[in-house]
């Protein structure tokens, strides 16, 4: 058979990858390959892609194992008047669901549902999910996991430049720079095929990453590459935003910056330079713990790649170890404000840009799944947007609702009053993901209706009253858009099993039993073609694509377009900003900002920072990676990484179990000892459910612009797990459980 081309179902990378269908069926359990290992339904084989030029990770070689999980979901389940979930038709589970909207809206109003959407969706399918809100439930409330991942950066850069891509440059672009900041972002582990883009910036010395670990990305300035030498920033959590104001001082107090760019294609900056005025090294080395020397250095090392000054280029990067804060969009702003300064965005070469996490967090948020977006990243509250839209939907615009509430608004209201009180769920794990996941599974128990669409039984899906099984990446067509804003082709290569369908067809026949009359293809190519006509003249406009345009650039020796690609400009745009911002006089708008500090700030009685991220063998919630032997045997387990110092001062020996406590619950993980953090802080990763489940304690506090959480810094108090006492001993109740009495195992 031959090999279909296709990308990686994981993170925004979208590494380019050929899958071969080998006959076996997708559910592997009773189908044995030669060597007795149970046989997949495609194999994985790199191909040479500009993103991962023929490399991929851990995760990608061994993603087709998702394929063939022996507990797939593979037809509907419904929970049943004992309280367990059993298998039942697809028209006993959609008139099941149709008949509980339709007296929870008669009862509470089109507001008394709500849907989650999620990042890895297809553009199809998350545009069909936002029409499916606000045509057939006519519902405000539609948020979806994207809001935890790059809700900061987006409301940053549409702030500044008018117009929100992760990337605004190929990736590519990065391998001729003398400089790049990496801050908040641990690529070498988060998606590993980048890495080879910081090649030449490694080689010139040039490779700065900020962070309060000492993470495999960080060891890659650390080692140094071809003689050179890089740098690491270690401040104390939660004050990047003071790294970067010192930064801006000193390019400006040492006469670095680029004013003739600054006069010609910015606004604001004599604000902007008097807010960093306050912020000298010596004063900043203070709050943040980074010395004063090491900020001059940083801030001389891009200066000097920076073209005004003869370099090769720099660029600034962001990740979400700056964004899931409570100031990440200031955080964003200040690294943006930075780059400006020194002449970087829209020139080739150098820029700023934000390294888009899920592997279609990018075109999720640009086509409907996002609270106050309408497809073509058009604002719901944008009257000309919204009858371009609803023209295309063929409805009165009146009946298109207006802004709904953000992810953790959302999640805090199920159930309340005045609050929705039936949740769609689609390709997300609130239970594991969301933050302080135990508040989040009391509002998931307390609904008259959950809903969950997901291919395997997910956390979140073991709550839910109705699950329903949906195909998964190479099950599907459709579309996807990188962190570059490439717009990629997803291809099947195997037919699903049993009776898994695709939330095309769900929601079509969902809008059917509802009794719409709005049309809803359940052909992803047609999907597109409409989702293209709503996002025309928009700033995300996809009208010159569609499935034929891609494949024929593809069969051409294409590697996907770029967005814009309005119609007549079949060529898309690589790169943005070249002759202006997308603001109204073409200027980027510098903001100034300035340091607040955490919302969950160390105190007496929880002295030590909590920091979160991934680990290189895991992905998210951990619900597909889980379940791929290869990757769980190599981290099966949680873990808590503490300084050796902090360790011998709380009696934590290495190995140990230990108990990490904030003001919102505990969990309990094995130490792991190590340099590669500082004294004042401990690190989880996220990937786990139960006992080791750090969202139970990350704080839900949000960025007062980006409604963002701060997942990524709170204060905790952590202390030994005394020998004999379990998890479930616990004080604070069962920790070793997951979640609920709802919980159980998949019927077969």
């Amino acid at each position: 058979m031959s090999a279909v081309a296709t990308h990686c179902p994981y993170c925004a990378l979208q590494c380019g990858m050929d899958l071969t269908p080998t006959g076996a069926p997708s559910s592997a359990t009773t189908t044995v390959a030669p060597g007795g290992r149970e046989a997949l339904p495609v194999t994985v084989s790199p191909r040479e892609f500009p993103t991962n030029r023929g490399g991929l990770c851990q995760k990608g070689w061994t993603s087709a194992t998702v394929l063939g999980v022996p507990d797939r979901l593979t037809t509907p389940l419904v929970r049943g008047a004992d309280g367990e979930l059993a298998p039942a038709s697809w028209g006993e589970a959609l008139e099941l669901i149709a008949r509980r909207v339709t007296a929870i809206q008669a009862e509470h109003g089109p507001e008394g549902i709500a849907i989650f959407g999620g990042g890895g969706l297809t553009n199809e399918k998350a545009y069909a999910l936002g029409k499916f809100a606000r045509t057939v439930l006519r519902t405000p409330n539609i948020d979806y996991n994207g809001r935890f991942c790059m809700a900061s950066a987006a409301a940053a850069g549409n702030r500044t430049f008018g117009v929100d891509r992760g990337l605004p440059f190929p990736v590519t672009d990065l391998g001729g720079a003398d400089a790049i900041v990496l801050l908040g972002s641990n690529v070498a582990e988060t998606m590993p095929p980048f890495v080879q883009h910081l090649a030449g910036a490694r080689a010139a010395g040039g490779l700065v990453v900020v962070d309060p670990r000492r993470s495999a990305t960080a060891r890659l300035a650390e080692d140094g590459h071809a003689g050179g030498n890089g740098i690491h920033l270690q401040p104390v959590p939660g004050t990047d935003l003071v790294v970067l104001l010192a930064l801006l001082h000193v390019v400006l107090a040492e006469g670095l910056a680029d004013h003739a760019y600054l006069e010609e294609r910015t606004a604001g900056f004599d604000d902007v330079a008097r807010s960093v005025a306050a912020w000298w090294p010596e004063r900043a080395e203070t709050v943040c713990g980074v010395p004063a020397e090491e900020l001059r250095r940083v801030a001389r090392l891009l200066a000097a790649a920076s073209p005004s000054r003869g370099g090769r280029g720099a660029y600034l990067l962001t990740g979400r170890g700056v964004e899931q804060s409570t100031q990440g969009t200031a955080t964003v702003t200040a690294t943006i404000n930075l780059a400006l300064a020194l002449g970087l965005p829209g020139r080739v070469g150098s820029g700023y840009g934000c390294l888009t996490g899920q592997g279609n967090g990018q075109g999720g948020r640009e086509h409907g799944q996002k609270s106050d977006q309408l497809p073509g990243y058009r604002k719901i509250d944008d009257p000309a947007a919204r009858a371009h839209v609803a023209a295309v939907w063929g409805v009165d615009v009146d009946t298109i609702p207006g802004p709904g509430k953000p992810a953790v608004a959302l999640l805090k209201s199920l159930a309340t009053d005045g609050g929705p009180r039936a949740l769609f769920v689609h390709g997300s794990n609130v239970v594991v993901s969301a933050p302080n996941a135990d508040r989040v599974r009391e509002r998931l128990r307390a609904l008259d209706l959950l809903v969950v669409c997901d291919v395997v039984p997910s956390e979140t899906a073991l709550l839910a009253d109705v699950v329903l099984p949906v195909t998964q990446w190479a099950e599907e067509e459709g579309t996807m858009t990188s962190l570059e804003g490439r717009v990629l082709r997803r291809r099947q290569a195997t037919d699903a099993p049993g009776e898994v369908r695709s939330e095309l067809w769900i929601l079509a026949e969902l809008a059917r039993r509802l009794g719409s009359d709005v049309a809803f293809s359940t052909d992803p190519a047609e999907v597109f073609d409409e989702l293209a006509r709503a996002s025309a003249g928009g700033p995300a406009d996809y009208s010159g694509l569609s499935h034929a345009v891609l494949d024929a650039d593809e069969a051409a020796g294409g590697a996907g377009l770029y967005w814009p690609c309005p119609s007549g400009q079949p060529e898309g745009t690589p790169r943005m900003f070249l002759d202006g911002f997308a603001t109204p006089d073409g200027r980027a708008r510098m903001v100034a900002v300035d340091h607040v500090g955490p919302s969950d700030d160390v105190r007496a009685d929880a002295p030590i920072y909590l920091v979160t991220g991934r680990v290189l063998q895991h992905y998210q919630s951990g619900a597909q990676t889980h379940r791929v032997p290869e990757l769980e045997r190599l981290v099966p387990d949680p873990y808590a990484e503490l300084h050796p110092q902090l360790g011998f001062r709380l009696g934590v020996p290495d190995g140990a179990r230990v108990r990490i406590a904030s003001a919102r619950g505990a969990v309990v993980a094995t130490a792991r000892w190590t340099e590669a953090i500082r004294p004042d802080t401990v690190f989880m990763p996220f990937h786990w459910s139960g006992a080791g489940s750090v969202n139970r304690i990350t704080t839900d506090a949000v960025d007062p612009i980006s409604a963002m959480p701060e997942f990524k810094v709170c204060a905790v108090d952590v202390t030994p797990v005394p020998d004999g006492l379990s998890d479930a001993g616990d004080p604070l109740g069962s920790l070793a459980a997951d979640s609920s009495a709802r919980t159980q195992e998949v019927p077969a």
